[in-house]
């Protein structure tokens, strides 16, 4: 059973959160956001609070209850702040280009691959460094995992795409033999 359900949402002065139906719809300074949610936990929304209650008890609702509660955060979180990840390009030879709304990646293939910005996400290019941006968490968090596993890192020298901050574990090449 979720702890963090069980307090009711705080809704934040600059946010107007409305619901029609089963549509959840939060609305801020950055954007608006849209999501549906199943009918089995009531979304109540009374004066600037936010209250989740499932209509009955099951293991599988609990987990929902707390489910819904993240993401009902995680939308007002983004149209106020916006999320943002960035991706680090590592390589000689490795390089990217924004040419429109397409990321143009030459990754030692013997072909460069394109990939198309998705509409609500925005991607900034300086030298190695991408920063992909946006009001949505998962389609920010998706469409850079999608760019990352284009050329995952490589334990020895390290070559590929990784998340900022991320460390990778090195592996030591062939030694050289030493009785010769």
């Amino acid at each position: 059973m979720s702890r963090l359900a069980k307090r009711p949402i705080i809704i934040p002065s600059n946010i107007e959160v409305k619901k029609e139906g089963n549509t959840l719809s939060v609305k801020g300074p950055l954007g608006e956001i849209k999501r549906d949610f199943k009918d089995d936990i009531s979304i109540v929304i009374s004066g600037q609070e936010i209250t989740l209650t499932p209509k009955k008890v099951d293991p599988f609702l609990s987990a929902l209850w707390g489910t819904y509660a993240a993401h009902i955060k995680n939308m007002m979180n983004g149209v106020v702040k916006g999320y943002e990840k960035k991706l680090v390009i590592e390589g000689v030879g490795f390089k990217s280009a924004l040419q429109g709304k397409d990321l143009i990646f030459n990754l030692g293939f013997s072909h460069s691959i394109k990939i198309e910005i998705p509409s609500d996400v925005k991607a900034v290019i300086e030298k190695n460094v991408i920063t992909i941006s946006g009001i949505d968490k998962e389609k920010v968090g998706a469409f850079t995992a999608k760019i990352k596993n284009l050329k995952k890192p490589e334990p020895y020298k390290g070559k590929g795409i990784r998340y900022e901050g991320e460390y990778i574990r090195r592996k030591t090449g062939k030694k050289a033999s030493a009785g010769a």
